[in-house]
């Protein structure tokens, strides 16, 4: 770029650059298609004097040059496209993916000289994350890890099972014990359960699937199962979703009775209660079974705490850790070990 330099910063008239001229930072997102640029975007890029591009595999090029855009593949300094702007030109550089910071801490050296005549600075977003854009991330994150690494490339769902129920427990007690910045990373351990048996499942030989098909089964039973969101139905309560929840599952799965889908491997207390929850919604009067032990009475109490609209295993919890408590203030006041 030989330009001269700039001969003056004041501005032109209204409406037209000034003579210093005017650089366009053009920054788009990785995890959008390449090509769907903003309109402000293909604005700049069609009026600009010359349009620069570090990266010469960056992933718009090809479809800039598809639609007339000559970008010229080079990295200049900061004073090389100062120069390159001189007579109140344009030049638009399509960032690279580190969003250029040599080039912007040069220009910023520049400018707090006070020697040079600066043009027009301006940052244009040319594309922007959309909510869950970073969810793309973490898939192509997990794809390498499971062709690179020696521990993740052989496991199996069933040598991971394990790690969805210590994850699962782990989020609860994020959730029970009120910790925002736990919360949100027990949060992210369960989508990574959730994105790692996806990518396991694409391998499968006979019946493949990926965290797409995933998605997109849950994204339409969530529709199917609102049909006072997405329909014409209406809710008025917590009640009526939770009804028509129930009836639709039960016409999809063509379920005999409302105790089907109900995991029995579950705690013990929480089994009782999700019993006698679909017991109870479906207006059944059941007779708690009889019989002696502990494990009869511990079932009539699950069963009350559900009635009473208590989770039984959160109110064990809650005792358990009282009880915790408890017994490390004994251990804090009893004697030193070894002295008794």
């Amino acid at each position: 770029m030989n330009a001269s330099s700039p001969e003056s910063t004041a501005p032109g008239p209204a409406g037209h650059e000034s003579a210093a001229g005017r650089v366009v930072l053009l920054t788009t997102s990785h995890r959008v298609a390449p090509g769907l640029l903003s309109w402000p975007a293909w604005q700049a890029l069609r009026s600009a004097d010359t349009v620069l591009c570090a990266d010469g595999a960056h992933p718009q090029l090809p479809y800039l040059r598809e639609a007339g855009i000559a970008v010229e593949h080079t990295a200049p300094t900061a004073r090389e496209l100062v120069d390159a702007c001189a007579g109140g030109r344009t030049v638009v550089v399509v960032a690279t993916g580190d969003g250029e910071p040599a080039l912007t801490d040069g220009l910023a050296r520049l400018a707090g000289s006070g020697r040079v005549a600066m043009p027009e600075l301006e940052l244009l977003p040319a594309s922007y994350d959309l909510p869950g854009a970073r969810l793309l991330d973490l898939v192509q994150v997990m794809d390498r890890i499971r062709a690179e690494c020696p521990w993740s490339s052989r496991q199996t769902h069933e040598g991971l099972a394990k790690y969805g129920i210590e994850e699962a427990y782990e989020l609860v007690e994020a959730i029970e014990a009120g910790d925002r910045e736990e919360l949100r990373e027990e949060l992210g351990d369960v989508l990574l359960q959730v994105v790692f048996h996806s990518r396991i499942a694409e391998e499968h030989p006979d019946t493949p699937f990926s965290v797409d098909d995933v998605a997109a089964g849950i994204v339409a039973k969530l529709i199917h199962r609102h049909p006072h969101v997405f329909g014409d139905e209406t809710a008025e309560t917590p009640e009526d979703v939770k009804a028509h929840w129930l009836r639709t599952k039960a016409e999809e799965k063509r379920r005999t009775s409302v105790t089907e889908g109900i995991p029995v491997g579950q705690p013990g207390l929480a089994l009782a209660a999700k019993l006698a929850s679909r017991a109870r919604t479906a207006g059944l009067a059941v007779p708690l079974p009889q019989g002696d032990g502990i494990g009869y009475e511990l079932l009539a109490l699950a069963v009350r705490a559900e009635a009473a609209g208590v989770d039984p295993e959160a109110a064990l919890r809650a005792a358990a850790r009282a009880y915790r408590d408890a017994i490390k203030a004994t251990e804090g006041t009893g004697p030193a070990r070894g002295e008794e």
